[in-house]
């Protein structure tokens, strides 16, 4: 019976029912324990993703043993606002007293979570494993790091990384990383990531391993430092053996030299590169797009087909921005229309654009105008802003003046009044005007944005 019992946990029941009878089954045969029980709440939260499965919180409220076994189960489980919300209930009004995996599934379901208070909580969780001792703990602290920098937070992580008095290559990984991904400052946090490379390679106890390599080079294509590229990559030569079979390291050489300018490099690491996936093709795809090759990306999408290896939505993105590049608007027509009924997948806003993109740079307007009014669902401004290049690129001032109050409009809409909205559409009206030189008009929509607070960010550019 045990054996049978086993065997059926490793299988995922298919409804509520069958899931309840194994329970029973496990409390009459004595074979309830701690693992049994928390591979039944596995199983739930897999029956049950979009609800709240309030049987497996029943199953540790009803049990007395192993209680902080199962309720890390339920942490590491959850949706990342259920977790949250559980550490809180249960480190405070609870018996149960919490260990450093408690923490690390806290942790994570903050890095995982999109909402707003997600720092503030975690800031908060992070007190708590401070006053208890659980940040001398290698993986806590190392996962408070991670936590930081998917928050945007990358100097709260540095804090973190600089009090540890032991670091693994993991905790390397995660600033390294955290740098490398961070939005904002990117040439400023690029190059942090490639000293704090220089310094991993200095510590006589962790050494780079494959992760960080593909951060390093991430970090080097939002440089584009060439002779950078260069060194790390005659370093993975040098200490990972054969890295053409590593397909990550591949696709981070093949997208580091498409951003520093050298396609053909990447196409001959390409076709190094043993074992590709989706992301190796899309990386050589989107070097060729940069460098505005759109025949050869097409090529290189039908050839990614014959090898029975499915384009993603970024591939697709690629694509039609090498059609935009290259002025290949049938064929780039033609690819959209493909994407759902030969590919299966609906085209998303990325796309619209893209051929929006297409459309307007080619000098259709009134194709690329009729083409916005027909997607369904709300108008994404950022379409309309594309059109109104275009529109000034092909000077089209009649077009321009019927796009950019349409643009006004939305943002009327869309703020409400508030004196915060942005500016850029106001500005791009202006600019329409300016072309047919209405200065009249000009100075109309500048004495608007005047009455409304809106202020012109300046512009910046940074040459490395």
């Amino acid at each position: 019976m045990s054996t049978i019992l086993l065997s059926i946990l490793r299988h995922k029941p298919k409804t509520l029912n069958q899931l309840k009878q194994i329970h029973a089954l496990l409390i009459l045969t004595g074979l309830k324990s701690s693992s049994t029980l928390a591979k039944l709440i596995e199983h739930h939260f897999h029956l049950f993703r979009r609800q709240i499965p309030s049987y497996a919180h029943l199953i540790l409220n009803h049990e007395t043993h192993n209680q902080l076994f199962l309720l890390n189960t339920l942490i590491k489980c959850s949706s990342p606002r259920d977790s949250v919300l559980l550490f809180a209930k249960y480190i405070s009004g609870s018996s149960i007293v919490f260990d450093d995996h408690t923490f690390i599934f806290a942790f994570g379901a903050c890095a995982r979570s999109s909402s707003l208070s997600a720092l503030h909580e975690g800031k908060q969780i992070h007190a708590r494993a401070i006053k208890h001792g659980f940040m001398l703990n290698l993986l806590v602290s190392t996962t408070t790091i991670h936590f930081y920098t998917r928050n945007g937070h990358i100097c709260y992580a540095r804090k973190v990384f600089d009090e540890m008095l032991v670091r693994s290559d993991a905790t390397w990984n995660a600033l390294i990383s955290g740098y490398s991904s961070q939005k904002v400052n990117l040439i400023e946090n690029s190059f942090n990531a490639l000293v704090t490379f220089k310094n991993m390679l200095a510590n006589d106890y962790v050494k780079p391993n494959g992760k960080t390599v593909v951060c390093v080079l991430s970090a080097v294509s939002q440089l584009g430092s060439l002779g950078t590229g260069f060194s790390v990559h005659g370093y993975v030569v040098k200490t990972i053996n054969s890295p053409e079979k590593d397909v990550y390291i591949g696709t981070g050489l093949i997208d580091m030299y498409s951003k520093c300018g050298c396609i053909s490099i990447a196409s001959k690491v390409f076709g190094m590169v043993k074992e590709k996936n989706v992301l190796t093709w899309t990386a050589m795809v989107t070097g060729l797009a940069y460098h505005g090759k759109g025949k050869e990306a097409i090529e290189l999408l039908l050839a990614m087909k014959k090898c029975h290896v499915l384009p993603n939505a970024v591939t697709f993105t690629s694509i039609l921005t090498a059609c935009c590049h290259t002025g290949l608007v049938e064929e780039g027509l033609h690819l959209f229309h493909k994407m759902e009924t030969e590919f299966g997948f609906a085209p998303e806003i990325e796309h619209y654009g893209c051929v929006v993109d297409l459309l307007g740079k080619a000098g259709h307007l009134r194709e690329a105008y009729d083409f916005i009014v027909a997607i369904p669902g709300e108008t994404n401004p950022v379409l309309w802003r594309s059109l109104l290049g275009s529109c000034r690129l092909h000077e089209d001032v009649v077009m321009g003046e019927e796009v950019g109050k349409i643009l006004v409009q939305l943002e009327a809409e869309v703020c409400h009044g508030d004196e915060k909205a942005p500016s850029k559409d106001y500005v791009g009206l202006s600019n329409v005007y300016a072309l047919a030189k209405r200065w009249e008009d000009v100075g109309s929509v500048r004495g608007e944005m005047r009455i409304k607070g809106l202020k012109i960010k300046s512009g910046h550019s940074v040459v490395h």
